[in-house]
């Protein structure tokens, strides 16, 4: 069993950023690939980002293409998400979450096997 815990969120205004982390512990080495994933209130959950552990093979959605960067601290067990050039639209709460699988689709919340609780982005206009 993985275990995630998330950090980094806050209330931010539009246009500035945020850098959002992700711990993992326990069976890391079980782990093949990270993603982001947020839901905003009303709203189902959607992707934001994915990563190999090794680093390459990044995925992100449309939404956010070109603000956000994801990568991944092997040493540290932890992934980042940075997100810069924030929108209103952007607020959501922000799940980590942890597949054991290559071959899954990427984007696909049901790919992954473990999840953390979330960290909450709130951004003003």
């Amino acid at each position: 069993q993985v275990q995630l815990v998330e950090s980094g969120g806050g209330l931010v205004q539009a246009g500035d950023s945020l850098r959002l982390s992700c711990a993992a512990s326990g069976r890391t080495f079980s782990t093949r690939r990270m993603g982001w994933f947020r839901q905003a209130p009303g709203n189902e959950r959607e992707f934001v980002a994915a990563i190999r552990w090794s680093g390459d093979s990044t995925y992100y959605a449309d939404s956010v293409k070109g603000r956000c960067t994801i990568s991944a601290d092997n040493a540290k067990n932890t992934v980042y998400l940075q997100m810069d050039r924030l929108k209103p639209e952007d607020t959501a709460v922000y799940y980590c979450a942890a597949a054991q699988s290559y071959f899954k689709n990427p984007i696909s919340s049901f790919s992954y096997d473990a999840w953390g609780q979330g960290t909450h982005v709130t951004v003003s206009s």
